[in-house]
């Protein structure tokens, strides 16, 4: 199965319709481009994918949350980052997972701005442009990279949750960002560049891709107690092998 094709047509498309002079004047702006984005990816995407794979189903909004049924889903976010595109902003990306029983198995990731070309498949490694990607081989937390994503709107604890464990994370690491969309900070994870990703509410379209990518890379996958991690979990932690018990650690006193 070749998604490579299929999802590179679908970043230039949206490429063709980005502005790096784009500036929304408000919510009503932002809305109509980025309807418009998904639209001119998803016209696309979802036939294409239809005919690669006819048996797996479209993962739904009501199913990005909750545990899934055996079987196979396509995870698709067609413009993720959706809201940097509409700004004018590069970090926008089309990602598409296939799911297995639960399980990211098969992804390509493509950032056209910077040519960018990610794929993985369970069990064989994890790629940019045809070359091999490793995990950091960091083991103190002091010296590493780490990040989180948001939640949306109406998590009041979550994002509680989120404040307090950055600023668990602020007394630990050398430095804490905050990413949107959460597949740059797992990209770079990948790569070796970033040490440590936790997320709150993630949904499965926004966290599969770079999941895979960076267990295919040598990282480590659980929620953040450290217990395993499964579709529908409520949080993620990804990390580098040497510094997975020391995130676990740090991040379990958060209530």
């Amino acid at each position: 199965m070749n998604l490579t094709p299929v999802v590179t047509e679908a970043a230039d498309r949206l490429l063709a319709v980005f502005s790096a002079d784009a500036r929304p004047g408000g919510k009503s702006d932002m809305f109509e481009a980025g309807s418009r984005n998904e639209t001119v990816a998803l016209d696309l995407l979802r036939p294409a994918l239809k005919e690669l794979r006819p048996e797996a189903v479209w993962l739904d909004d009501e199913m990005e949350t909750t545990p899934l049924p055996p079987g196979e889903f396509w995870a698709v976010d067609a413009v993720e980052g959706n809201v940097n595109h509409v700004h004018g902003m590069p970090e926008w990306c089309v990602t598409v997972t296939l799911i297995r029983d639960g399980e990211p198995v098969h992804t390509v990731v493509r950032q056209p701005i910077g040519d960018r070309t990610y794929t993985a498949t369970r069990g064989e490694g994890a790629y940019l442009n045809g070359k091999r990607l490793r995990a950091s081989a960091k083991t103190d937390l002091d010296a590493a990279i780490v990040s989180t994503g948001q939640a949306e709107a109406g998590l009041p604890n979550t994002h509680r949750r989120i404040g307090e464990s950055i600023t668990a994370m602020l007394d630990e690491a050398l430095l804490v960002r905050a990413f949107v969309p959460s597949t740059f900070p797992l990209l770079l994870l990948a790569s070796g560049q970033h040490d440590v990703f936790w997320q709150y509410e993630p949904v499965l379209p926004g966290i599969a891709p770079g999941m895979l990518l960076a267990t295919e890379a040598g990282g480590v996958v659980s929620r953040i107690d450290g217990s395993p991690w499964r579709a529908g979990s409520p949080d993620v932690l990804v990390a580098a092998p040497g510094l997975h018990s020391a995130a676990v650690s740090v991040l379990s006193a958060v209530a």
